[in-house]
């Protein structure tokens, strides 16, 4: 069964979540651009690890 969740919030704050789900390191995440309501689907397995990422227009 898939469940679905949203989360809106600051480019910071989305920058951190981001880092953590993506697993980025510190100098890395730096180089990371983020568009302002640019919606992001990340698809992740039953141990929480990023399957797919998926950016919508």
């Amino acid at each position: 069964m898939k469940s679905l969740l949203i989360i809106a919030a600051h480019g910071n704050s989305l920058r951190a979540l981001t880092k953590y789900i993506e697993n980025i390191s510190d100098a890395d995440i730096m180089d990371v651009e983020m568009a302002t309501g640019e919606p992001v689907v990340y698809d992740l397995d039953d141990k929480l690890n990023v399957v797919s990422k998926k950016k919508l227009n």
